[in-house]
């Protein structure tokens, strides 16, 4: 037998090989298919699966993140607080807020885990009832006896283990509303008596009751919510820029009939006048002041001043400004970079969910997206001079149980969005 012929049934075999090992499916890897470049003959190696994972980790832990640097931050800014005659005749330890806040976290955490079970599905088929009860625990809220009156303010409803304020669950619910309004309107979304108005007057409702708080900076959330999805939706850009101009008019008039409010905004435009520097540019110029301490790397964490009685509400609305003054231009550059980040990826998400045309989802991922982005953007500007001052607290950071909760609940609803749009592009059903 020749050389030439031996080598026959052997390149025979080597090819039935690959051939029966190809009908096994692509289960059947790894397969050692032979490859010369030169004189060098490889082979491949055993094939290692690949992993895909079912969420966005980097959002996860971006988000993380954020709530762990937010506690330490809120430790931080009210542990003095108990040395306050207002808060010293409560009993309050200086523990207080830290563990009001860890409770918190604890509940939306288990909330976030209960909301990542639920389909996008589910949230499209209840989105207009969720907002029926949005709108009324707003009504509730303004009943006396039943809401609570906090220094004039009545925002809030007692839960036992928490207090609740319905304006928070109001921006999630106009979310889903919007959204599924959108939907459902998607085919005359042209017309604006048919698809604009209706949308219009819900907000306007929504606008009554906040205000009725009274809670303008929760009012300016949902409004500038419900124009973005109606823009993303594919409202015609003639109709938003005329919904736009009316929204700013009718904020105008709010601030122009109201004295105190004009007075913000005097006081915005020159916080460090006899007038206003104990007055209502009490609080930002001590932010400034803050702001302006931390210089580049800050004075350290425990070491703020300003949170020694001086910058009210330093762990709610003013919480950047102790970051500021603690972590210096550092530590808020890098909390500008992580909401940024954060807004970003939600935004994509959204995108994405569009392109595999569930555009529920995506428009849902999108209003969240620019619910922390404006949020986010109107406390920063607050605390760093550049808008009038707010009550409006920072996302996923501030003391405040219903913010928290409500975030998170948020952001796991985006958690479950990325988790169906993977399902669906591994060419499986959600």
């Amino acid at each position: 037998m020749t050389a030439s012929t031996a080598a026959t049934p052997n390149k025979t075999g080597r090819f039935s090989g690959w051939f029966s090992r190809a009908k096994s499916g692509i289960d059947a890897l790894p397969m050692h298919l032979p490859v010369r470049l030169g004189n060098a003959g490889m082979t491949q190696t055993k094939a290692a699966p690949v992993r895909v994972l079912g969420f966005d980790q980097a959002l996860v832990w971006v988000t993380v993140a954020l709530l762990a640097w937010g506690m330490v931050m809120v430790y931080s800014a009210s542990i003095a607080l108990p040395d306050n005659p207002r808060f010293a005749r409560a009993g309050y330890s200086p523990t207080f807020f830290l563990t009001r806040h860890a409770a918190s976290l604890v509940i939306a955490f288990v909330a976030g885990l209960l909301t990542f079970q639920v389909p996008m599905k589910t949230w499209e088929r209840i989105a207009p009832w969720l907002f029926v009860a949005s709108l009324l625990l707003l009504v509730a809220v303004l009943i006396p006896h039943i809401g609570i009156n906090v220094n004039g303010a009545r925002r809030w409803l007692p839960l036992g283990f928490m207090r609740f304020q319905p304006s928070e669950l109001a921006k999630l619910a106009m979310i889903f509303y919007a959204a599924s309004y959108m939907v459902r309107k998607m085919e005359i979304k042209e017309r604006f008596f048919r698809a604009v108005l209706p949308m219009g007057v819900a907000v306007v409702v929504v606008g009554m009751l906040v205000m009725a708080e009274p809670d303008m900076g929760a009012f300016m959330v949902i409004a500038v919510i419900a124009m973005g999805i109606l823009f993303l939706g594919g409202v015609n850009a003639r109709m938003f820029f005329v919904i736009a101009t009316l929204v700013v008019v009718a904020f105008g008039t709010i601030v122009a009939t109201s004295p105190w409010r004009r007075e913000r905004i005097f006081a915005y435009l020159d916080p460090w006048s006899e007038e206003h520097a104990l007055g209502k540019g009490y609080q930002l110029s001590h932010s400034l002041i803050a702001i302006g301490r931390g210089e580049v790397f800050g004075v350290g964490l425990g070491g703020s001043v300003e949170k020694l009685h001086w910058l009210p509400e330093a762990h709610t609305d003013f919480l950047l400004a102790v970051i500021g003054e603690e972590f210096g231009l550092i530590g808020v550059l890098l909390a500008i970079a992580m909401f940024l980040w954060l807004t970003r990826r939600v935004m994509h998400i959204g995108r994405q969910a569009i392109a595999l045309d569930r555009v529920f989802s995506g428009l849902v991922a999108q209003g969240v997206g620019i619910w922390i982005g404006f949020q986010t953007f109107i406390n920063m500007g607050v605390n760093l001079g550049a808008l009038p001052t707010k009550g409006l607290t920072l996302p996923l950071m501030s003391f405040g149980g219903s913010a928290i909760l409500m975030n998170v609940v948020a952001l796991a609803v985006v958690l479950r969005i990325d988790y169906e749009n993977r399902v669906l592009m591994r060419g499986g059903r959600v």
